[in-house]
């Protein structure tokens, strides 16, 4: 069933189940999935933001959006849909990417390259090297060969 033209969120082709990553080791969290495959630059998700009070401290909370380009980030945000459940990766490595309106608080999420089917969804979070709430994930993804964080801990729902 195709999407009502109006929609402001669509994740029709994104699932989320246990992720690729997660073991005993790294405990046990969700991912998000291609249900269909994609082409490179292809729409994977749309969706809305929700801003959190002021005063609310993103640095401590690692399931939330920075959702500003200003340093140090004051504006955070909750991100609808299947969007908390993409985990990170190194920079350059990610199969996805967020382009965020700011202003009028949406999201698109664009394969960066083809995606099969049943694939793990992963994109870098703009906040991996600074917010204190990431400073050992930051260390583990970019410590890693392959540029996946298979040594994480529960990122489902973190910040994208």
């Amino acid at each position: 069933m195709a999407s009502h033209p109006e929609t402001k969120i669509d994740c029709s082709k994104v699932y989320v189940k246990r992720s690729t990553f997660s073991n005993e080791k790294t405990g046990m969290f969700d991912g998000a999935f291609a249900a269909v495959p994609f082409k490179e630059g292809d729409l994977i998700e749309k969706g809305v933001m929700r801003r959190l009070p002021d005063g609310f401290d993103g640095n401590t909370c690692p399931y939330i959006f920075t959702w500003s380009t200003e340093r140090p980030n004051k504006v955070w945000a909750m991100g609808s849909g299947c969007s908390p459940f993409y985990n990170t990766c190194k920079e350059g490595t990610a199969n996805t990417r967020m382009v965020r309106y700011f202003d009028e608080d949406r999201f698109e999420i664009f394969a960066t390259r083809d995606i099969e089917k049943d694939e793990e969804l992963l994109h870098t979070y703009i906040s991996l090297k600074w917010r204190t709430c990431f400073s050992e994930l930051n260390e583990i993804v970019h410590n890693n060969e392959d540029g996946v964080d298979d040594d994480k801990e529960t990122k489902e729902g973190e910040e994208q």
